[in-house]
């Protein structure tokens, strides 16, 4: 474990830049699809137009005559690969989805791929598709375990089950229940940057460009499928727009491109249009959340039930797993909480930014709302009473855990003590004014992650590690944490990323980057460090020559003794003379007794609105909250993470929503002009602060992960405003004036 002396501290500065804000806002980042590629040549995923059967034949040849047309790649004509199940890849003809890929047309330029894709003559099977979610809960079932149906008796409880105590004699001593149902709908990522892979290969090697979440798992994932060594793909990835959890998973697109280029024997490019988005690359499932609380007439949980269940592809269970924050965000007596899938022709699903946490928060901060007002009680103190002071699902302690200091910092600030309990009682001329307030949390993960560190002649320091910047701020507090260890500027230090061949590194999903290449960096500048003190005490040409490496120490890029600080060579002079740079590699592991603690983040959020008394047009005027998620590493780009979960947790309250046509499988609002996101106009102000106080037992620096749980509780608190505001409790998400209205 790596302990941050007060010297160590003295020499932690922060960046009050983005790293790579430079290069992004002059246009000098290049993204997936812009890299300049010699020969490249564009491929056009063609889609099926059914939900249900298979492809019963494809009629190409006007097509592949069609002007710069290179390829057409085809169920009955692509190359066999060895595709993980989450993805469909011109195996079979089987059609599983409406929108699923069922050919690529390469040629030279996009537009000329585009039309001779028009030019195919598709015939189908169709077959009776399983689209009514509501009329095919009867059908629900367990998810699989590593792709085995669960069978009764097999274990005690299915996959994504949980229990403790006898819920039902506990709920028939409540004395307050609350027992409703909560839908959110399905959701689809829009980050600025769609998919974009561009694929070649040489003397049996691959190489991709691709916007991804994780070049590391997609060197193993291509690998896999084309029958590679790993060391024979190469992945890079040096700016991701956006990745919220679609760019986790190797979807379709990335392996077509590769096939495409080993038929074409150039490099292919294949980017995903903004309409392509709804379907092939995932989306957050449905949710129907059956939940029941039964507490005592002080407000103590006595009970808890939270039943989930999700629509599931016809070829590969997504779990969204939203009743994971019930099973330990409370100390709730005794518990159930279960989830179960209803297998439908749609695409799969995937993560999206806090999977499981944002859906399960919303239905279940809702239902305390609700319980608060049965009990009339303040839903602060209800959330106090049933304060976990350690995690009741495991019986673990927190490695550290400030929420009460969440909830009294965040209720100040928003001045909560002037809400109103009954609902509808402030207005401000035709204006309802609501207030709300929820929990947010979300879990700390960490994991291996390996770092290089190289001080050079120039006295200026690279570091190096295989892990992906989102846009999150991977570039910038790599650079803080290397010179922090070495007590140089930020300013001095370059960082690589984004490429495969590059130390080896986790994926950036479930908030787990910061902790796991950090502590990486940091432990492998250290090493740099001590080498280069060695270095100086042993060389007859310096000043500290002779000198006792402990008492040696660095700050601003100077090496100096720590009883005569004026005794000292800077970083740049020493290296000079040896003419050669220091490195180490280092890597950092999850803590090895961290089966004996449960590690979260925490936060409260509050919510103000104004609800039109006649139109029932809702404005979030500000959120407040408070977080306690360890050290905070970076101001800038962490309070920039919260306000944009903050701002995604309005949308998912308000406005996110897909609509699948009842009929055709097909996303019909598959834009961004008719599936609604918010944009200026609908978000306020927005408060943030952070504790900033480290979780040295989790994670060696103190920080766990930022970038998910800001969308967690945010949705709750602006719903619970809402019914303050007008006394109408929406349970069927996004609240939509016409519900408001009903």
């Amino acid at each position: 474990m790596i302990n941050l002396d007060e010297e160590t501290k003295q020499n932690a500065k922060q960046l009050d830049h983005r790293y790579d804000g430079r290069l992004k806002v002059t246009g000098a980042a290049k993204y997936a699809a812009e890299f300049p590629v010699k020969d490249v040549v564009h491929g056009y995923i063609v889609q099926s137009t059914i939900p249900s059967g298979t492809v019963a034949s494809i009629d190409d040849a006007a097509a592949r005559h069609a002007s710069g047309v290179l390829a057409v790649m085809t169920p009955f004509s692509a190359p066999k690969v060895t595709p993980n199940n989450n993805v469909n890849v011109l195996q079979d003809n089987r059609v599983l989805y409406n929108g699923q890929p069922i050919a690529v047309v390469v040629a030279r330029s996009l537009p000329e791929a585009i039309h001779a894709a028009t030019l195919l003559r598709v015939n189908y099977n169709p077959t009776p598709a399983r689209l009514d979610f509501d009329a095919l809960i009867s059908e629900s079932r367990p998810p699989k375990r590593n792709g085995v149906a669960w069978e009764p008796g097999t274990s005690p409880l299915p996959p994504g089950a949980n229990r403790r105590g006898d819920v039902d004699a506990a709920f028939a001593k409540a004395a307050v229940t609350v027992d409703q149902i909560y839908t959110t709908p399905i959701q689809n990522h829009n980050p600025m940057e769609p998919h974009a892979t561009i694929a070649s290969w040489e003397n049996g090697k691959l190489s991709v460009y691709d916007s991804t979440q994780g070049i590391t798992g997609e060197r193993q994932n291509l690998a896999h499928a084309f029958g590679l060594q790993p060391n024979d793909v190469h992945v890079e990835c040096p700016f991701v727009g956006g990745g919220f959890g679609c760019k986790g998973s190797v979807w379709s697109h990335v392996l077509l491109a590769a096939m495409a280029a080993k038929v074409v024997q150039r490099p292919v490019k294949i980017a995903i249009t903004r309409e392509q988005m709804f379907g092939p690359v995932g989306s957050r499932p449905n949710t129907r959340q059956h939940i029941k609380l039964g507490a005592d007439a002080t407000g103590k949980l006595l009970a808890t039930q939270h039943d989930v269940t999700l629509y599931a592809s016809m070829f590969a269970d997504f779990v969204e797993g939203s009743a994971n924050q019930t099973n330990m965000l409370y100390a709730s007596e005794t518990l159930s909480t279960n989830h179960r899938l209803v297998e439908m022709n749609l695409g799969m699903g995937t993560f999206q930014r806090a999977p499981g946490e944002a859906t399960g928060t919303l239905a279940f901060e809702v239902a305390l709302d609700e319980l608060a007002e049965k009990l009339n009680m303040d839903p602060i103190q209800l959330r106090l009473a049933n304060y976990a002071e350690e995690d009741p699902g495991k019986k673990l302690p927190w490695s550290s855990k400030h929420l009460r200091e969440c909830y009294a910092d965040a209720a100040e600030r928003f001045n909560w003590a002037r809400r109103k309990p009954t609902p509808g009682q402030v207005r401000e001329g035709n204006k309802l004014i609501g207030f709300g307030m929820a929990t947010a949390t979300y879990g700390a993960n960490r994991s291996n992650s390996t770092a290089i560190v190289r001080i050079l002649p120039s006295g200026r320091v690279y570091v190096g590690c295989g892990t992906q910047d989102l846009g999150t701020g991977t570039y910038t507090i790599m650079a803080q944490a290397a010179a922090m260890a070495l007590g140089v500027d930020p300013s001095l230090v370059d960082v690589e990323l984004g490429d495969s061949t590059l130390p080896r590194s986790g994926g950036s999903g479930g908030s787990q980057t910061a902790a796991s290449v950090c502590p990486a960096v940091y432990q492998a500048a250290l090493d740099v460090k001590q080498k280069l003190i060695n270095l100086a005490c042993n060389d007859s040409a310096s000043p500290l020559h002779l000198a006792n490496t402990e008492s040696v120490s660095t700050r601003d890029g100077v090496l100096f003794t720590k009883s005569f600080p004026t005794k000292s060579e800077p970083f740049a002079a020493l290296l000079s003379r040896s003419g050669t740079p220091i490195e180490a590699t280092a890597t950092a592991e999850p803590a090895k007794d961290r089966s004996t603690f449960s590690s979260h983040s925490w936060g409260a959020v509050f919510a103000e609105v104004a609800v039109d008394a006649d139109t029932r047009t809702v404005q979030v005027r500000r959120v407040v909250g408070t977080y306690d998620i360890g050290t905070l590493m970076n101001r800038k780009t962490g309070i920039n993470q919260l306000q944009g979960g903050i701002a995604w947790g309005i949308g998912f309250a308000l406005h996110e929503e897909a609509h699948i046509d009842p009929t055709h499988g097909l996303t019909v609002n598959r834009n961004i002009a008719e599936y609604h996101v918010p944009v200026n106009a609908d978000v306020g102000e927005i408060d943030v602060a952070c504790l900033n106080i480290p979780d040295y037992r989790f994670s060696p620096l103190g920080a766990r992960g930022i970038g998910e749980i800001g969308i967690t509780g945010a949705a709750a608190a602006v719903a619970n405003a809402v019914y303050n505001a007008t006394g109408k409790r929406v349970r069927d998400f996004p609240i939509t004036i016409d519900k408001l209205m009903a």
